[in-house]
């Protein structure tokens, strides 16, 4: 398998300017590298790829050897593959006929990740093996920078990248060849009703709880917009009101991506098969406003709605739960969620009046009464046996 590892980062005070000089002047090769497909295109018709700009390296590195020539090679061929992937993927969403969405020029702010492709080449993860206490990352350019590495890490390390999360700094480590880790068996199966109330409801009637992170907030990051708002552009005042903004939304991500762990971590141990809504998240919490041809209806209520949906995290919780249950062992199966919240999983009868309210179910042909999510997750359990039935057929 293969697995992420993400450790925090100690740079010293010249560590950290080296670090910042590092993404500024890869996002200056980024911008260049657009401005000079877009500029050949435009002029002469003529299509740059990543082959004929990587061969360009060489010269741009020799002409500024200060500057573009203190970094790893392989980090900006990495970051030229970047530019490359966000071309290929407009061509396909041009050819799909989905909004396009040109590439862009990234702004300050708006790059903060470089990758190196290859442990050794650049870089070099546990640089200092022999230290007794602490772990360090060689960077060439920046130096042999401290990680805060809180636990083992596992498998092959293939690629080395950071990344830059408001004040913090992190090292991210793409691993193969990463170890499983089965769980003993339980013979449990579960079907999993997502929800706003409730975060996750099984279909054994279990409520895992919505922590609703951003809500709790919400004050103290409306007050901090509000300052911000006030703040005169370009000054360091803003700046600095800026970074207070992007701190509270970096604890609200965090806090969510804990919750999202252990809530998945204890169905994995309790359950062998799991069964959950194969969401769409995206459409889900579109615009509620709509177009000027197709103006949205109850724009208030669906604002609403979609801030509490992405609140919740469904898509951070499914991924988390994704790989632990590979990780583990377990059967991880995903089911149309379509009609499951209308069907009574009694007798099977499908109809709207059956959901009286947000929580109550009730028959309408059989009487059968229970809580509308717990019902709900029965019916995505029956559904996901009967995929699996029917795979083990074919």
């Amino acid at each position: 398998m293969r697995r992420s590892f993400k450790f925090l980062l100690r740079p010293t005070t010249k560590q950290a300017a080296a670090l910042a000089a590092c993404l500024e002047d890869h996002r200056t090769l980024y911008n260049a590298a657009l401005e000079h497909r877009r500029t050949d295109y435009a002029k002469a018709g003529v299509s740059v790829r990543y082959g004929d700009q990587s061969a360009e390296l060489k010269h741009i590195r020799s002409d500024d050897p200060g500057g573009q020539g203190r970094w790893s090679f392989s980090s900006q061929q990495a970051t030229l593959r970047r530019l490359d992937r966000a071309f290929a993927a407009f061509f396909a969403r041009v050819k799909a006929r989905r909004t396009p969405g040109f590439p862009r020029f990234k702004g300050r702010g708006r790059f903060d990740a470089v990758e190196w492709p290859k442990d050794g080449d650049g870089c070099r993860w546990d640089s200092q093996p022999e230290h007794p206490s602490a772990t360090f990352v060689r960077l060439q350019g920046v130096g042999h920078v401290r990680v805060h590495q809180h636990r083992p890490v596992r498998g092959r390390v293939k690629t080395i990248g950071v990344k830059r999360e408001g004040n913090r700094w992190y090292v991210v480590l793409a691993c193969d060849d990463v170890p499983a880790e089965p769980l003993p068996g339980t013979g449990a199966m579960v079907g999993l009703d997502m929800g706003v109330a409730a975060l996750v409801t099984t279909s054994g009637g279990v409520h895992v709880a919505n922590p609703r992170h951003l809500a709790a907030t919400a004050d103290r990051l409306a007050e901090a917009q509000r300052d911000l708002a006030r703040g005169r552009r370009g000054s360091t005042r803003r700046r600095k009101k800026a970074e207070r903004v992007a701190a509270l939304h970096g604890k609200v991500r965090r806090q969510r991506i804990d919750y999202a762990h252990k809530a998945a971590l204890a169905l994995v141990r309790a359950y062998d098969v799991i069964v959950h809504e194969d969401l769409r998240i995206a459409n889900m919490t579109r615009s509620a406003s709509g177009t000027i041809e197709a103006p949205g209806r109850n724009v208030a209520q669906k604002s609403g709605l979609n801030r509490s949906i992405l609140d919740a995290g469904w898509g951070v919780f499914l991924t988390v739960l994704a790989y632990k249950a590979e990780s583990a062992g377990r059967e991880l199966i995903a089911v149309n969620p379509a009609g499951t919240s209308r069907t009574c999983a009694r007798c099977g009868h499908c109809a709207k009046d059956n959901r009286l309210t947000q929580a109550e179910f009730v028959c309408t042909a059989c009487g059968h009464a229970a809580h509308a999510d717990v019902n709900a997750a029965t019916n995505i359990l029956r559904a996901g046996l009967a995929l699996r039935r029917a795979a083990e057929a074919a």
